[in-house]
């Protein structure tokens, strides 16, 4: 048994088979999967897990090269949050991350229940 870290063992062996640039999105509970992306439903209900806390356990297992998040997130709460995190946020329309979405390599739907609260995070290197 893990001591630390995701213990979500579906989750841990998807994690397992990315590289370098490979795509991750990290959902909300209501944007729509795209077809053919393998999903990691980590939603239990309303609110939990909070994206946060995915993105959290996230960043402690994985190099996250740069994050791709929707421009309408600008006026949520979640906007701080994610430039605290990351180096480098760019952004994109709601519509134009639900099609970048359909390129990932790994969707995780959390439990997030706050408009605009995903994001599309590119696999580093730590080397």
């Amino acid at each position: 048994m893990k001591k630390t870290g995701i213990l979500n063992a579906e989750l841990n062996c998807a994690l397992s088979k990315l590289g370098h640039t490979d795509l991750i999105m990290v959902a909300d509970c209501g944007l729509p999967a795209p077809a053919g992306v393998p999903v990691v439903d980590l939603a239990l209900v309303h609110g939990i897990p909070r994206l946060k806390q995915v993105l959290d356990a996230l960043l402690a297992e994985i190099v996250v090269e740069r994050c791709v998040a929707a421009e309408e997130v600008k006026s949520t709460a979640a906007q701080p949050w994610l430039t605290s995190r990351f180096d480098q946020v760019s952004y994109i329309s709601h519509a134009g991350l639900k099609d970048l979405s359909a390129s990932a390599k790994l969707f995780i739907r959390t439990g997030e229940a706050t408009a605009y609260a995903n994001a599309a995070l590119y696999c580093g290197v730590p080397f």
